[in-house]
């Protein structure tokens, strides 16, 4: 049976390693990436009640997130 060099097969060993490596990171960062997305839409439907919530006490504003300080949206 032939075979490569024990050079060449340690080249091939090693760049087996590193790609398996890149997939496990790459998995991992998607599996982060969802966490973030999930974390990024309960944020966003909080500021949504938020919103809503104001916009029943004060009418259609927009907010200087500075300061506090509001000004009525003029509606056409």
């Amino acid at each position: 049976m032939s075979k490569i060099t024990e050079e060449e097969l340690g080249q091939l060993q090693d760049q087996e390693q590193k790609k398996v490596q890149f997939i496990q990171e790459v998995g991992a960062l998607e599996a982060r990436k969802h966490q973030y997305l999930h974390a990024l839409e309960q944020v966003l439907a909080e500021q949504e009640k938020t919103k809503t919530a104001l916009e029943d006490k004060y009418g259609k504003i927009n907010v200087n997130l500075d300061d506090g300080s509001y000004s009525p949206i003029e509606e056409e």
